[in-house]
């Protein structure tokens, strides 16, 4: 008897249909065809067990099965339930004339439990785009899934739950969750705070207007100063995540696995790799492609602690991601694109003692050992990083101080205020959000000066010899200055600024 169930296969972010043929026949002997990895052709074991802990059997006869499309490679242990499922309508043991209205994936345990899969969100997504019915998958998995609207979603623990309801023997609830309800419950605020940091005023107006555009930043400064405590607390003053930004974001981490028995995601990522990672646990790929720490972070924050420790040519993987806003991957056999949207925010000392332009520290490191150190990042990445600011360390008068800094809620309502200036601005586009975002024709759109502005960074590109893109960079933060104080036109102090943010272009940093 030939049987056909259907699953799923996640690639990239997007999910395709996968149609599972069963057919069981005279003889003995168990095939598996259509390019399974080794996770699924060890999945007769555990469904053989698991059947049999439940009272069913895989039968002794000829089955074979077929995973189509059969030119996709299928991996991972999801598909244990559709197999079992297969197997037992195919063999008589149930009946379950609707079974092709359904999409239905799970990893088996022996005793017939469910272990969670990756990639829910994006097979829901699919399953309803293509007209299913509802949609089985482990327990675990099932408020990420429930997510997707007009879809039945039931979420279940073993498998004699789905076994009993194609057979009629029990009914089961689909999952129900309000998405806008879901989205629009009050957040904890975040954990950190700007209200914890003492001084470095400058510093923090620097991460406000960072925030409010959406710029690259890059923090340079000696061990202490409080690189890494600043940097935590940029996601306080983000603007919250719109519902498309949640759903994209929930998307990409149900692809890698990252969602635990959570719904939808409506906290901005943040993610801080060590210096040790790969190029690979970066941007992505691998023999079976997973998203990178660059796409864990979109629509949020990628943070890139002693950036000069990572190896260069990891950090140079990131130059077209920054560019793109995405990440392309290309292998002999296929091509896959991971969005890629992020703010990147880095730290580094200025010299490899960490004390380089510090007065009350000797320099114990030589030119050329600083040269070497320096180095390490490459002009063309610098350029892409719009905001490079010193950070200082706190005096002691300010350490001791009781009162309190301004409180990050307070920044957040300035940059919400500037980020609706600029969707306003940007509402005719597609793709545009944010000043970080604009093109080269959109800078010089929004971005025109007046001759004393014009005057004034003609001189700063002679002087610092600033390149095309770090002269695109000085427009787009000059425009968020300029939306912070809801100017409608950049002014010559909105220029000066904005050079000031580029102090790895000045002599005596790079050379």
């Amino acid at each position: 008897m030939l049987v056909k169930v259907f699953g799923s296969a996640v690639f990239g972010v997007e999910a395709t249909t996968i149609t599972v043929e069963v057919n069981i026949d005279k003889g003995v002997g168990y095939h598996l065809v259509g390019l399974p990895d080794n996770a699924i052709k060890e999945s007769s074991y555990r469904i053989a067990a698991a059947l049999k802990n439940n009272g069913y059997q895989l039968p002794v006869k000829k089955i074979t099965i077929n995973m189509a499309p059969a030119d996709l490679r299928k991996e991972g242990s999801a598909y244990d339930v559709t197999l079992a499922i297969g197997i037992l309508i195919a063999s008589g043991q149930i009946l379950a004339d609707e079974v092709d209205r359904y999409v239905i994936m799970g990893e088996l345990s022996l005793d017939g439990g469910l272990q969670p899969i990756k990639g829910a969100l994006s097979i829901a997504i699919k399953a309803k785009e293509e007209g299913f019915k509802g949609f089985f998958l482990p327990i675990q998995n099932v408020k990420e899934a429930a997510i997707v609207e007009g879809l039945d979603v039931y979420g279940i623990s073993n498998v004699i739950e789905v076994i009993d309801f194609f057979s009629g023997k029990a009914t089961l609830e689909p999952t129900v969750i309000d998405t806008k309800e879901e989205f629009n419950k009050t957040l904890d605020f975040p954990e950190f705070d700007f209200s914890d940091v003492k001084g470095q005023e400058s510093i923090k107006r620097c991460m406000e207007i960072a925030a409010a555009g959406g710029h690259n930043i890059i923090l340079i400064g000696p061990p202490g100063s409080g690189k890494t405590m600043l940097a935590k607390r940029l996601p306080s003053i983000l603007p919250p995540m719109t519902l498309k930004e949640a759903l994209e974001t929930t998307k990409i981490h149900s692809v890698a696995g990252k969602i635990k028995d959570a719904g939808l995601m409506s906290q901005r990522p943040f993610r801080a790799p060590h210096h040790t990672a790969s190029s690979v646990s970066l941007v992505g790929g691998g023999s079976y492609p997973q998203p990178g720490e660059i796409s864990l972070s979109h629509n949020g924050v990628l943070f890139l602690d002693e950036l000069p420790e990572f190896k260069r040519e990891v950090l140079e993987v990131m130059r077209q991601p920054l560019e793109d806003r995405e990440v392309t991957i290309s292998r002999a056999k296929f091509t896959i694109t991971y969005p890629s949207s992020f703010m990147l925010v880095a730290s580094m000392n200025p010299s490899p003692g960490g004390y380089f332009n510090d007065p009350n520290s000797p320099v114990t490191s030589s030119p050329s050992e600083m040269q070497r150190y320096l180095s390490k990042i490459s002009g063309p990445l610098l350029d892409r990083i719009d905001i490079h600011i010193e950070v200082t360390p706190v005096p002691f008068e300010k350490l001791t101080e009781t009162r309190n800094a301004e409180p990050s809620v307070v920044i957040r309502e300035r940059v919400i205020r500037a980020r609706d200036i600029q969707s306003a601005r940007f509402e005719s586009y597609e793709h545009i959000h944010y000043n970080a975002q604009m093109g080269t024709k959109l800078s010089r759109q929004f971005c025109a000066l007046d001759e004393a502005s014009l005057q004034l960074l003609k001189t700063a590109m002679e002087r610092l010899n600033l390149s095309a893109r770090a002269y695109d960079r000085i427009l787009k933060v000059a425009r968020t200055i300029a939306d912070l104080e809801a100017a409608e036109t950049v002014q010559s102090n909105h220029i000066a600024e904005a050079i000031q943010y580029r102090s790895l272009d000045r002599d005596g940093w790079l050379g």
